[in-house]
């Protein structure tokens, strides 16, 4: 699972291109003379999609062996470039968040923007990075995450309490040093906590 690119794009409601406000991309995994052109590639990939995702929508674009997300909100617009694994709640969930930060740290100023920025905006090369892990944009997947490792040591915690008990059996049965009633008393206790064994 892995996050190529995150942008924000200001949608131009006259059908025009749509202005990038920020970018932030990860093209270490493709080879080093590809890179521009992957850069390229985004930043065209991205305006085609902006462009073509209406206010107050979400839409996922499959190419190849990747996705590309896109929210607009009311002409403001997140886009996603992920890999085919990147669960698509989470993608939302990360674009969700990226919007809401932008908004937070520069309100409405986007609506004036005329030309493509080319400033950095640190948040948004640490989202990058920071959510390469769907489960951190997305908190359900987190807790289900967290439930099913749970799961799993409960269970193995049980394996190994019915896997004691197979073995002090075979203690009780092989030890001279008991006596006849000791054995009895044994049997008979766990004949008795039967109805209290977990299956």
């Amino acid at each position: 699972m892995k996050i190529t690119a995150l942008l924000m794009l200001k949608c131009m409601p006259e059908g025009s291109d749509p202005i990038i406000l920020a970018n932030a991309c990860d093209v270490s995994h493709f080879g080093f003379f590809q890179r521009s052109s992957v850069r390229e590639f985004i930043v065209f990939v991205s305006r085609t999609v902006a462009k073509r995702t209406p206010p107050g929508q979400r839409q996922s674009v499959q190419h190849e062996e990747y996705k590309v997300h896109s929210y607009n909100r009311n002409g403001l617009c997140a886009i996603g470039f992920m890999d085919d694994h990147y669960p698509v709640r989470s993608a939302f969930s990360l674009l969700n968040q990226v919007i809401d930060e932008y908004q937070k740290n520069f309100g409405e100023s986007w609506r004036t923007a005329q030309a493509d920025s080319t400033e950095p905006w640190p948040y948004l090369d640490n989202a990058l990075t920071k959510y390469q892990d769907p489960a951190e944009a997305d908190k359900l997947l987190k807790i289900q995450r967290e439930l099913d490792e749970t799961k799993i040591i409960l269970h193995q915690t049980i394996d190994s309490v019915l896997a004691r008990g197979e073995k002090l059996d075979s203690l009780v049965e092989k030890s001279s040093d008991l006596s006849a009633a000791s054995q009895m008393f044994y049997s008979q206790a766990k004949k008795t906590n039967q109805c209290c064994s977990i299956l």
